[in-house]
Order: C-alpha cells, then structure tokens, then sequence
C-alpha cells in the first residue's frame, strides 16, 4: 500500500497528531520546511549540505560492504537545553540490528562545527519539540546523530538499510533528506509488528522527511542503484534517534 501525503502545509503542531495515531509520519520537503523554520534558522543549509562530501567510509559493515559513509555525534537535552555530549561508540543488540548488532562501532565523530551548525540546531530544536511533545513527561533524552552516504557503484548496489526491515531500539527516529543524485530507488517503507505494510514513501528532496515511533513499527529502506554507472551516485541522509534516560 502506497501512503498519499497530504500536499497542503503541514504545521509542526500537527506531526505529533499523526505519529500518535499510526506510530509514523512521511513528510515533504515544504512541509518540513515550515516546521523547521518555526524552530529557527536554515541560512547555512548549504554549508551543512556540504559536509557529507567528506564523511569516511564505514568500516564496521559485517558484509564486507564498503557502499557507506559515517559520522556520529551525541546529543544531550535536558529541560529544553540541547547540548553536545562526549563522543562514544555506537552500540545495538543483535535484537534490534541482526547484522551489526552487537559490537561497539567507534565512528569518526561529526565535526565541531558542523554540530554547532545554524541548521542542525534547528533540527534538534525542532525534533525535540515534537517528540518532546509526544512523551511530555520525558526531561532527558539521549539522541544520537547519524550522517549516513550510501553510494551505488557500477555493479554494486548501495543499501541504506542492510539489516533489513527493523527498529532501533530508541523512542523515536526522524530520517531527513539531504541530498540525493544520480539513484534510482530508496524508497522507504513502515511496516506494523504483525509485519503488514503500512505506508511506503521515496525522499526525493532536501528535507523530506519521515518520523517514527519506534516502539510500533518496523521501518526499512530499499537498495539503491545508479541511473548513470559512469557518474557519482549517493543518498544522503541525516538520522537522529531520541531515546529516554530513566
């Protein structure tokens, strides 16, 4: 089953209504847009944008798969104030990720000022706002930042999610386009705990977006491949999880 979305704006005090009643919500580029901007400023989006040019491969894939790029951060917020934690390795159970779970993943850490950014402040404040939203009587989150490449190469697909359908093991996720060329597919899926498809939607533009509520459903990405094999072919995503601290 394919999602419609509604084309007419979305203010950010109606996304926490739709994830609350499906557990998700896809969201195009103008509507997010809008709800950013109620947030603060996106004046150095390109600058922001720029910084995957140089994210390092991952070499943490158990596949052998060297089609994806890495940074990490951590975020702390706390009573409303966002601030950048020390910088730790990435940790999932083989519960929640069967191919890399398991192992503690050191990646190369965001850059100072790529986590002070205009843009990514705006995006916190803005994912914090909504989920906080959702679970009013949360006052600490863990987030963890993710800046993810997958690149398709001449007889190599790139896959965005390799573990297939899954969750994460968070509260919340909010997966935001960046920039996506030269690929075909990347569509992304939900899919209830029974397993029935729920939606399914391709982020296509910088800042489409989908969130999820973690705890109900499963959320997967299909492979990529390039449209030219002769060009450069990526998908650029920011990921940011939201998990409670007791």
């Amino acid at each position: 089953m394919r999602m419609n979305v509604d084309p007419q704006l979305i203010a950010e005090r109606e996304l926490p209504q739709r994830i609350a009643a499906q557990g998700f919500a896809f969201v195009r580029a103008a509507d997010m847009r809008c709800a950013l901007q109620e947030c603060g400023s996106l004046d150095d989006w390109s600058t922001f944008a720029a910084s995957w040019d140089e994210l390092p491969i991952d070499l943490h894939m158990a596949d052998g798969g060297r089609y994806r790029r890495r940074r990490h951060a951590v975020f702390e917020v706390m009573g409303g104030r966002i601030a950048r934690a020390a910088d730790r390795p990435h940790y999932q159970t083989l519960e929640y990720n069967r191919l890399n779970g398991g192992v503690a993943r050191q990646f190369e850490p965001m850059r100072p000022d790529i986590g002070a950014s205009q843009s990514l402040t705006t995006i916190l404040h803005c994912a914090a706002r909504l989920f906080g939203g959702l679970a009013p009587e949360v006052r600490h989150w863990d987030v963890e930042l993710h800046q993810f490449r997958i690149e398709a190469r001449p007889g190599e697909i790139g896959k965005p999610t390799p573990e297939g359908m899954h969750r994460d093991g968070v509260d919340f996720v909010l997966v935001l386009l960046v920039r996506r060329e030269n690929i075909a597919s990347g569509t992304t899926s939900i899919h209830g705990l029974d397993g029935r498809e729920l939606g399914s939607f391709t982020l296509a533009q910088p800042l489409d977006a989908a969130l999820v509520e973690d705890a109900r459903v499963y959320h997967g990405v299909t492979p990529v491949e390039a449209l030219d094999p002769a060009a450069p072919a990526f998908r650029d995503v920011l990921v940011i999880t939201f998990r409670r601290v007791d």
